[in-house]
């Protein structure tokens, strides 16, 4: 008998108070915690009961969480495999460093990007009911690019608070729709 299908929504965090490289673990600007309440209130229009709720271990990604946690009276998963691309270098070389990877591709990715991406994809597969992962920019490009058989590192823009939804059923995880993108840069 085959697994039914079900969702996955993948959410990128709002917007932070800090830009990448400015401070290493911000939290979220007003503007933040708005689209944060946006978001759960678009998710809760497609759900259907009995939803996990999993975030990045990232203050921003899991205050992007609590609006849905809190409308659904759920507790926030924390999983590492959703954490943001971790970048070689110390905080203030990141903003050089990212610039630079999101112009490469995958193939000339050292070791630990790689295990990193596949750790994130390999993730979804362990889901076995509807879910909604709050995540990162490069968490969502590695999956997206991966599904699509894409090889450069970024494949779209997701904006800040944009659901990009997944469907799976059995062996077979598919992009049903990519989240509003925006022409912005990681923060």
């Amino acid at each position: 008998m085959s697994e039914k299908a079900f969702q996955i929504f993948l959410v990128r965090h709002g917007e932070p108070a800090a830009h990448w490289g400015e401070e290493r673990n911000p939290g979220l600007s007003e503007r933040g915690r708005e689209q944060a309440s946006v978001a759960s209130e678009h998710i809760l229009e497609l759900l259907d009961g009995g939803t996990r709720i999993v975030s990045s271990p990232l203050l921003r990604a899991r205050q992007t969480a609590e609006p849905l946690a809190t409308a659904l009276d759920a507790d926030i998963e924390i999983d590492d495999a959703f954490r943001e691309i971790p970048a070689p270098t110390d905080l203030t070389g990141r903003p050089e460093w990212i610039k630079k990877f999101m112009q490469q591709t995958w193939e000339t990715q050292p070791d630990f990007l790689l295990a990193w991406r596949a750790r994130a994809c390999e993730q979804l597969f362990k889901l076995h009911s509807c879910t909604v992962v709050f995540t990162h920019f490069m968490v969502l490009n590695a999956i997206v690019g991966r599904l699509g058989g894409r090889k450069e590192t970024v494949c779209f823009i997701p904006d800040n608070a944009s659901i990009t939804q997944l469907q799976r059923a059995g062996d077979t995880l598919e992009v049903v729709q990519l989240g509003h993108q925006m022409p912005t840069v990681i923060n």
